[in-house]
């Protein structure tokens, strides 16, 4: 999996943590300096427990998110029962604008997270929580304050909507872009397979014509022609067995836009099940200027793996293009790793400054995809020494192939 998405989910974690403590904070002597106030009137004090109880559920964590906002609400309505009832307020309480302010932070957040068959109760629980709390003193100040309060109520809605709207849509995005990368390398597969498949035939035509010809085989000849026809059934079955596992897991990315096409001409640009091409990419890449660097002790790979290694390196320079517009090299290497796995590392020496190009941010989310479904690993991220790399391992004995 690759590391760069789990670093940012850190920094976003780390950074909502530090919002909900800020936030706290400042809830906390806001209802503290109220407390002292109205410290003398029970009923008062109450109205500050209910903006407490409010707060604490917009703090709340997220898997507890759901309840604390069952509660909220729920006790905000009853108060507001009990006291319009039983209670006569002649004053005005600080902390009913924490109440509100807790609730529509709330109802945000609830909008936002929770699941379609719970939204539509939660939302009209909250939203009647915070419609009802000017009823704790008249109907008269229901009348004047329920419209301002409804404006507000439809913000926060609207927020939440928005957000849950933004997640959706990077949802599917990031589904396509991971069904789209399944389904190009199992369109490599299956030229792998057509390939294996043709020799199987041609072999087996071979032996047919010189047994039909009348030509003695020896042992060793017959072997040998059966040896290969062994190895090029085997390798055929490993590649189907890959591409229908492929298929199969691009029917369930869950993706609601519909069928992934791709590009006009994307057939003639795959790379084919070795190098070459690899060669001409990076000699291709003069803007920084890039070198390829290929370990002697390499040998050859096998195709699905080949395909995988121009896929990344493809995307890594591309990536480099459009971010690291300052670096002064690329370095690219395809070497031996430990156990006799494959390393293809790209390593620039930018700093991110210059231009900045668009980007969808699904490229390395879909190449995570392609490493992960031949059984290696990716990373991605800063280098110590400055600029930015990405190191893909395949192993080969995950295949099933032997060097």
């Amino acid at each position: 999996m690759s590391d760069t998405g789990t670093g940012l989910d850190r920094v976003h974690s780390v950074g909502g943590c530090l919002m909900r403590v800020a936030y706290g904070g400042f809830a906390a002597l806001y209802l503290l300096a109220g407390l002292i106030a109205v410290h003398h009137e029970l009923p008062q004090v109450w109205l500050i427990g209910f903006a407490a109880a409010a707060n604490a559920a917009a703090l709340a964590p997220a898997r507890w998110q759901l309840r604390a906002a069952v509660a909220a609400g729920t006790l905000s309505l009853l108060g507001t029962a009990y006291v319009s009832a039983a209670v006569e307020l002649h004053q005005s309480n600080p902390g009913v604008f924490a109440e509100i302010g807790g609730l529509l932070i709330v109802i945000a957040r609830t909008v936002w997270k929770a699941p379609r068959d719970r939204l539509v109760p939660l939302a009209v629980l909250l939203g009647a929580a915070v419609l009802a709390v000017p009823l704790r003193w008249s109907p008269v100040a229901a009348l004047v304050f329920t419209a301002p309060l409804g404006i507000t109520v439809a913000v926060a809605l609207g927020v939440g909507l928005y957000l849950r709207a933004v997640d959706a849509r990077r949802a599917r995005s990031l589904a396509a872009a991971r069904r789209d990368e399944r389904l190009e390398l199992a369109r490599d597969l299956h030229d792998f397979v057509a390939h294996h498949v043709t020799g199987i035939v041609v072999q087996a035509q071979a032996a047919r014509f010189a047994a039909q010809s009348g030509a003695v085989q020896s042992p060793g000849q017959l072997d040998t022609m059966f040896a290969g026809i062994e190895k090029a059934g085997t390798e055929a079955l490993t590649s189907m067995r890959q591409m229908v596992g492929l298929l199969r897991d691009a029917q369930h990315t869950g993706a609601a836009d519909g069928e992934a096409f791709g590009a006009a001409g994307e057939a003639a640009t795959r790379p084919v099940g070795d190098l070459t091409r690899l060669r001409d990419l990076v000699a291709g890449f003069t803007d920084p200027p890039a070198t390829l660097t290929l370990a002697p002790d390499l040998g050859p790979l096998p195709p699905e793996v080949a395909a995988s290694v121009h896929r990344v390196v493809q995307e890594s320079l591309t990536n480099v293009r459009k971010h690291a517009a300052d670096a002064a090299s690329v370095r690219v290497a395809v070497e031996r790793a430990a156990g006799g796995s494959v390393e293809v590392s790209v390593r620039d020496d930018g700093q991110g400054r210059g231009r900045r190009l668009p980007s969808s941010g699904f490229g390395l989310a879909g190449l995570t995809e392609r490493v992960d479904a031949l059984g290696g690993r990716l990373r991605a991220g800063p280098r110590p020494e400055g600029g930015w790399e990405v190191v893909a391992v395949f192993d080969c004995s995950a295949l099933g192939v032997r060097r």
